[in-house]
């Protein structure tokens, strides 16, 4: 599940590629270009000074396409977050995306709706309780050791196998779906000897 941010950002402009007209598709792409502008990890002042002109001109198209009442004071406040980041720097450290994530958590504790506040004390007692217990027990599979779903490094059995391969084709990654055959054609032949040439450790001895 991604943050906010990142489908503001990165997922909005591709899902309404084609779907709305180009006048409302336009707006949103520049508001979504100004978010993303605000959230980068370095911030330069003349580049602040460009989103706080844009982002007004992105709020009048906005208001000839949606309706008064969706301009509430949520909608307003976009026009001072560029001034925002001038006064306390880059954004990413200051969101509260992770706190909102473990707040879900604990939320996630409660089981008496009528003391939710001693069911959250509970389960975060009980869970601090089985994850101190756990570093002290072998054998176990436990979230400090379980390895990850996404974990595609070789074990170790396949790491011995795969000791003297060559690196050209590291045994890192899982296959998905069914296999299918592609045929390269010339130019892509030619592209792929080349990058072999060029960044292949084991090809490099017999190039000197």
């Amino acid at each position: 599940m991604h943050d906010c941010h990142v489908l503001l950002q990165q997922f909005m402009p591709i899902a309404l590629t084609g779907i709305l007209p180009d006048r409302v598709t336009t707006v949103l792409f520049e508001l979504s270009a100004y978010f993303r502008g605000i959230c980068s990890k370095v911030l330069h002042v003349n580049e602040l000074d460009r989103l706080e002109e844009s982002i007004r001109i992105t709020l009048y198209k906005m208001e000839m396409i949606f309706p008064p009442g969706f301009f509430t004071v949520m909608v307003h406040l976009v026009v001072h977050l560029a001034t925002e980041c001038k006064l306390a720097g880059p954004v990413c450290y200051r969101w509260m995306y992770f706190i909102e994530r473990y707040l879900g958590k604990l939320k996630s504790y409660v089981r008496n709706k009528a003391r939710p506040e001693g069911s959250i004390a509970e389960s975060y007692l009980a869970d601090e309780c089985m994850a101190f217990c756990s570093r002290h027990l072998e054998g176990f599979s436990t979230k400090h050791n379980q390895p990850s779903r996404k974990n595609d490094k070789p074990n170790e059995n396949e790491s011995a196998m795969y000791a003297n391969e060559s690196t050209l084709f590291p045994p890192v990654g899982n296959p998905l779906g069914k296999p299918r055959t592609y045929t390269l054609n010339d130019m892509e032949s030619l592209q792929a000897h080349r990058f072999v040439l060029y960044n292949c450790d084991v090809v490099t001895p017999y190039l000197m």
